[in-house]
């Protein structure tokens, strides 16, 4: 019964700010129902949902719960598995992350954990340098402040598949959410090389990778951009600036509102880079300034959205398919003129995506595969290319919803490889007196 789960949450739960929320319920039947007669459920995106105390929210006993069963799981399938665990910006993202952490050393299990927020391509980028068996990201991706989420990786950089979420939920089902939870100190196990926080050298690598997939290598230095960028209080402020200035793009207006991490979204009630109010206070910064491009981030920096400048100076957004077709065809056009496009080169689409893109790639020989809705879908393409010693023939692969990736270096959307790909063919049509629009 769900008022006897309710009870023993009362005797058990020991934060205090828990404590008070379900005090503040103790005489309300329908909140203590919704909250304590179901489990949130573990599946391909792992867990998400509304923050706050029971067994139907995103806490830290949820999460954990969600770890030892993961923890589990890898027991069974090897004998030293590791795990890789990155955050963003929401509220508590930082607390989930690190009970995660613990439950896993506890485990006997490695972990490798970021120091400070990062986004989703630098999870499934150290999944892969570090050579672990799953990763973590702690997330909600776009959804409002009020949820949090927990993305669940596979070996290969790839969101778990549905059998592995499937049986990770099995073990969940089959762990008591007090007395089946494994935990350990997290200093401790810190000085005790169980956990072992991910060193500059791993970030620098991924932002060498991510600077390998430019076209036009050395063409943004001159080519005098100018940007207005929202982070939307996510994670992207310091992986998209960094790539940016490193290939030469420095005239970069940060929306001041937008600008530092907050998990509670103060400016941007629906922090999705998909609709127009999410970019209002950057189409006026950039208004004002007259940048060429807006553009913002997601709060885990796996999507990008983009606005352009108009010739009478309003700003037109575009859309998913409009930039993944832009930048197939930008990719596909440089890459032949250059002479680097690989032999039966493939790029990959979700089904649900724009079948322009089929017509573009078929102009330039390209194979042009489509796959599952999920970006999943269009890594476990690049995993086949890459078990079969041709993975340098993936060029380019994108998915309406505003994911894109250009290069095998993560497996996961990539919204610091996009916007790099997006600079640099703004670039490239400015000086042909043209915008993207045109």
């Amino acid at each position: 019964m769900y008022k006897d789960e309710y009870r023993r949450w009362c005797r058990q739960v020991k934060e205090d700010y828990l404590l008070e929320e379900l005090n503040a319920i103790k005489d309300n039947d329908r909140e203590i129902e919704d909250r304590f007669l179901l489990n949130l459920e573990f599946g391909t995106a792992g867990l998400r949902g509304v923050l706050g105390a029971g067994t139907n929210r995103m806490n830290i006993y949820t999460v954990a719960k969600a770890t030892q069963g993961l923890a589990n799981y890898l027991l069974s399938e090897e004998e030293h598995p590791k795990v890789a665990i990155s955050y963003d910006s929401r509220n508590r993202s930082r607390e989930f992350a690190k009970i995660s952490a613990r439950v896993l050393a506890a485990n006997g299990i490695k972990v490798y954990i970021y120091s400070t927020l990062m986004p989703v391509p630098m999870l499934s980028f150290a999944v892969r340098n570090t050579g672990s068996s799953a990763g973590i990201m702690v997330t909600a991706s776009h959804n409002p402040a009020k949820y949090n989420g927990y993305k669940a990786y596979g070996p290969d950089g790839c969101q778990m598949t549905s059998e592995a979420a499937d049986a990770v939920y099995a073990e969940m089902q089959a762990t008591d959410i007090f007395a089946g939870i494994r935990l350990a100190d997290f200093d401790a196990a810190l000085e005790q090389g169980g956990i072992e926080y991910i060193g500059q050298d791993t970030i620098e690598a991924l932002y060498e990778n991510i600077k390998a997939q430019s076209v036009r290598p050395g063409l943004c230095k001159t080519a005098g951009l100018k940007l207005v960028y929202s982070p939307l209080n996510g994670s992207g402020l310091v992986p998209v600036t960094r790539v940016l200035g490193d290939i030469g793009i420095t005239d970069i207006t940060i929306v001041p509102e937008q600008q530092y991490p907050d998990g509670n979204f103060p400016t941007c009630p629906y922090p999705n880079p998909e609709i127009r109010e999410a970019l209002a206070l950057g189409l006026a910064l950039a208004e004002k300034s007259g940048a060429d491009l807006m553009l913002a981030t997601d709060p885990d920096a796996d999507r990008v959205g983009i606005a352009v400048r108009c010739k009478d100076g309003s700003y037109q957004l575009l859309s998913g398919n409009e930039v993944g077709v832009l930048l197939l065809d930008y990719i596909c056009k440089g890459r032949t003129e250059n002479g680097t496009m690989p032999k039966a080169p493939v790029c990959v689409k979700s089904i649900v995506s724009t079948p322009l893109a089929d017509v573009v790639a078929a102009h330039y020989g390209v194979e042009c595969r489509n796959v599952l809705t999920g970006f999943k879908w269009i890594g476990d393409q690049i995993a086949g290319l890459e078990a079969a010693g041709e993975v340098e023939r993936f060029i380019f692969g994108f998915e309406e919803s505003y994911g894109y990736l250009s290069g095998a270096h993560v497996r996961d959307k990539d919204a610091v490889n996009a916007t790099l790909l997006v600079c640099e063919a703004a670039a490239w049509y400015a000086q042909q007196g043209k915008t993207l629009l045109d």
